[in-house]
């Protein structure tokens, strides 16, 4: 046997028996917690009404003996001073309680994820430990935490990301009609161009086409001149 072999063998049997003393004291433990907590329930539900009656008879028996021994030799302008010393006294502690309860349950609710996510923790060590749980598996967790998390991430810039764009292009739209309304766009001009071409493609009607129809006239009156010269040779 080698002195690795050695000291796996030892290690081995250190985990062993560290397991088996864990799982012998586990109930033990759980008992003992248990029982702690009702005792002290028990102790906080017998002692409260004691606490609070022995404060109110010592708060009683205090008021009577200044009443009685101290009151009479204080001049009534202290007296007075110290009732509003009292009362600003008791405003201050009302004030401070009514602002650090709220901020202590906030830090109390705040802690509750730390917490459940630190007895997660411990319980996923002890699985490790009792080898429920392989490295690798609690690598192969850690990894698929750290993707859900940056894909949440990422889901949550894209979608904040086309929030500004569509509002930038709302903006933009918004914009450009109050710059450019509608009934301040003129329709556009027509071109001289198009109105030549349409005229000289249309057929005169006004005397444009007298010189087609006054050739058309010579050609017939030659046309019967000739007819009439060759009646008359026939003749």
């Amino acid at each position: 046997m080698t002195r690795m072999d050695s000291v796996r063998a030892a290690t081995g049997s250190a985990k062993e028996s560290v397991l088996h003393a864990a799982e012998v004291v586990a109930p033990y433990a759980g008992t003992a917690r248990d029982q702690a907590t009702y005792y002290a329930q028990e102790a906080r539900s017998w002692a409260a009404p004691k606490v609070s009656k022995a404060a109110q008879q010592a708060r009683a028996q205090a008021r009577a003996q200044y009443d009685s021994y101290v009151a009479p030799h204080v001049p009534p302008r202290v007296d007075a001073a110290a009732h509003r010393a009292a009362v600003k006294t008791r405003q201050a502690a009302r004030q401070a309680a009514d602002y650090t309860v709220p901020r202590v349950e906030s830090a109390v609710a705040a802690t509750g994820p730390a917490l459940e996510e630190a007895g997660s923790r411990s319980t996923a060590a002890w699985a490790a430990l009792r080898g429920q749980v392989t490295p690798r598996e609690i690598q192969k967790i850690v990894k698929k935490h750290e993707r859900r998390a940056r894909a949440g991430r990422l889901a949550k810039g894209l979608v904040v990301l086309g929030v500004l764009v569509g509002g930038a292009f709302i903006a933009w739209k918004w914009w450009d009609k109050q710059a450019n309304p509608d009934w301040l766009v003129e329709p556009p001009a027509p071109t001289e161009t198009d109105e030549t071409d349409e005229d000289s493609s249309l057929p005169s009607v006004d005397g444009g086409g007298a010189p087609l129809d006054a050739e058309a006239e010579a050609d017939a009156d030659a046309a019967a001149a000739a007819e009439a010269a060759e009646r008359d040779e026939r003749r």
